[in-house]
């Protein structure tokens, strides 16, 4: 039996840079983990590692290893192992077993809170040191929209996160509804609240509730249309926090009423609607009667806003700044995609809420990257690829490891910057796909139903091409 060990202050600093040492001469995913042993971070790092024993996957190596799992195109267990294994022969060690039970269990006892916490670090330190020019007007723009992920079809996460009522029993996935804030600035996610996608208690606008903290006096919301509701936006007014949000469809906008600010352009009085069942009384009677909101039409759009004097915000920046909202559909789409998150991995609900953290924590991590390049090239990092930094800096490591060369993170940088994402105002793409699915049925049923008719009645026919 090991010693457990809960090391404070200065030996516990040194206890945890000896510890980062070792592993960076294990695996090479522990390049990537470095970023979190600077000065801002260390600190937290320590004070969240649980107590543990020296095992052969102690938390910090089981955290570098599940970050390099989720980067990997071949994201399982075995393959993680693997490459630790390989890892330790070349630097002259043991290359251990290679059964992947004991990096499971590691990533089992690995705290869930460590991975949220260190992921919204990395968050908070890049907006504190967010440059001006990447403001606007030196104010934080957020950006919040919502999205669903699938997981493995097992009966823990089914009764947690049940698949689409629509679906057959054994046809569909688990899925869970997110909501995320994302900085326009540097594109990192602030804060994720995730829940089932269907009950109650469940839409965007109750995990949004849980995400009111990530705003302050002075920030800026961009939204879609499913956002512009009297009680939200009464909440953010009263934190001091302004929004541009498209309108609701539901709301009828007639620019004869109210106070004429323009062409299309008017203040208008909303009344308080009907409580709703959700809230208790005392909730709802600490609402404003009437809220004084701006309705604009640019282009084809209904923008509701906070902005209320079109000299201080005109017209046409209200619209600009509502463009920018579309940011977040490629930074969601960059996660989920570009990363893998779409479909989670893990068996369990509680393993399938840690994957979506350090998914989380990867994505800042990766941003945390352009955000230094931007600095270096004097560009904003809304200009940089998020995809070519990924390659970049997977083709980096692993160049990294095998040679004793110095690194030289300006030369990093530099390789991060030479690509820029292209202007395309106005882009519209067909949705819709060109290559042909394999000509398979649909599994309507569970596997060990299909197994069995297959047994009984042979395989189905293939569907006519």
């Amino acid at each position: 039996m090991g010693n457990k060990r809960r090391p404070r202050s200065a030996r516990q600093q040194r206890h945890v840079r000896k510890q980062v040492q070792k592993v960076s001469r294990q695996v090479d995913s522990m390049s990537f983990f470095n970023l979190l042993t600077g000065p801002e971070l260390l600190g937290q790092l320590e004070a969240l590692l649980p107590e543990y024993r020296e095992r052969k996957y102690p938390p910090t190596v089981a955290l570098a290893m599940f970050l390099g799992q989720v980067l990997s195109a071949d994201g399982s267990c075995q393959n993680a192992v693997n490459e630790a294994m390989v890892n330790r022969l070349l630097r002259g060690m043991e290359p251990g077993s290679a059964n992947s039970g004991s990096y499971s269990d590691a990533r089992r006892r690995l705290p869930r809170e460590l991975v949220q916490e260190l992921a919204r670090s990395v968050a908070r330190q890049m907006g504190t040191r967010t440059p001006a020019q990447w403001r606007w007007r030196e104010r934080h723009i957020k950006l919040v929209d919502g999205t669903t992920i699938l997981m493995p079809d097992t009966p823990g996460n089914q009764e947690l996160y049940p698949q689409h009522g629509s679906q057959k029993a054994g046809a569909g996935f688990p899925i869970a509804r997110l909501v995320g804030v994302i900085s326009l600035a540097h594109g990192a996610l602030l804060d994720v609240a995730m829940g089932p996608y269907q009950g109650k208690g469940t839409g965007e606008h109750a995990l949004f509730r849980e995400l009111l903290k990530c705003f302050a006096k002075g920030d800026i919301m961009l939204a879609d249309s499913y956002y512009a509701s009297y009680f939200l936006i009464a909440a953010l007014m009263g934190m001091g926090v302004d929004f541009v949000f498209e309108q609701h469809g539901a709301r009828h906008t007639d620019f004869r009423t109210g106070e004429k600010l323009g062409r299309r352009d008017h203040l208008v009085q909303w009344v308080r609607p009907a409580r709703p069942q959700w809230m208790s009384l005392e909730e709802y009677d600490s609402f404003p009667a009437a809220l004084t909101v701006r309705e604009t039409k640019v282009g084809k759009k209904v923008l509701v806003t906070s902005f209320l004097n079109p000299r201080e915000v005109c017209k046409r920046e209200v619209g600009a700044l509502f463009v920018q909202r579309w940011n977040v559909e490629l930074d969601l789409r960059n996660v989920k995609d570009t990363l893998g998150m779409a479909m989670l991995s893990c068996k369990s609900p509680e393993m399938c809420t840690k994957e979506l953290w350090v998914y989380v924590l990867a994505y800042n991590l990766i941003r945390l990257l352009m955000a230094q390049a931007a600095v270096q090239a004097d560009v904003l990092p809304r200009k940089l690829s998020f995809k070519h930094t990924v390659q970049v800096w997977l083709a980096w490591s692993h160049k990294q490891f095998l040679s004793d060369a110095a690194e030289d993170l300006p030369a990093l940088f530099r390789l991060i910057a030479y690509v820029r994402v292209g202007k395309r105002p106005g882009r519209i793409e067909p949705r819709a796909v060109k290559q042909r699915p394999k000509p398979f049925p649909r599994l309507q049923t569970t596997r060990r139903r299909a197994r069995r008719n297959i047994r009984l009645y042979g395989h189905p026919r293939k569907l006519a091409a």
